[in-house]
């Protein structure tokens, strides 16, 4: 079943579960092609280089993310609702993703591995947490301004409270798999995000 899959895809598919894992320093491009079970030539057809995969695979795990991150959100008639929906599917659907990350979040797992080794390449990851913050700021200021949560609220502090609960849930998930201290601190933060509701 795996080699229908296009020799590129299953490349990318391959990097995503190995750097996850392994990280992306510590995968070589032969932990990649024996993973995709394909040669060197198969590999360097499709990537001139790892650096070359490694954004290819950022992207691929961008899209995984908004699917699963970003799914039912339409159906959010105020924006505190859609906040607490972002932590939900970020707690059952994303980070219960071990298909494609089976080592937890690719993205905190990456930007700490990077942060040192490979600034610029962190750089690229760290584009995504700070997109991520400025839509739950967004989000909240919205609220505040349609009267949903008290005028006097600090948008930023209390973006800045559910973003970092958020990463330390998981990075803590990453570390002990307990789904138990995964769903009590994403409860918690709903609840947080429940007790601002000025309509109750």
């Amino acid at each position: 079943m795996k080699n229908t899959i296009p020799l590129k895809e299953r490349i990318i598919e391959e990097s995503l579960k190995l750097f996850s894992v392994k990280g992306y320093m510590s995968t070589s491009t032969t932990d990649i092609i024996q993973a995709a079970k394909t040669s060197k030539g198969g590999f360097y057809n499709h990537f001139k280089s790892k650096e070359q995969l490694f954004y290819a695979t950022l992207s691929a795990a961008r899209k995984i993310w908004r699917e699963k991150n970003l799914h039912g959100l339409e159906g959010r008639t105020r924006p505190l609702e859609t906040i607490g929906m972002i932590l939900e599917n970020y707690r059952d659907r994303y980070l219960s993703d071990s298909h494609n990350f089976p080592g937890g979040c690719i993205f905190v797992n990456l930007a700490i591995e990077l942060s040192d080794q490979a600034p610029v390449l962190a750089d690229e990851v760290n584009e995504g947490f700070v997109r991520l913050k400025k839509m739950i700021r967004r989000l909240f200021d919205e609220e505040k301004r349609g009267g949903g949560i008290p005028f006097s609220t600090n948008t930023d502090q209390v973006t800045n409270l559910v973003f970092s609960g958020l990463l330390g849930a998981c990075v803590m998930y990453t570390s002990d798999k307990s789904k138990e201290n995964l769903n009590s601190t994403i409860s918690s933060l709903i609840s947080y995000i429940h007790n601002l509701d000025s309509r109750g």
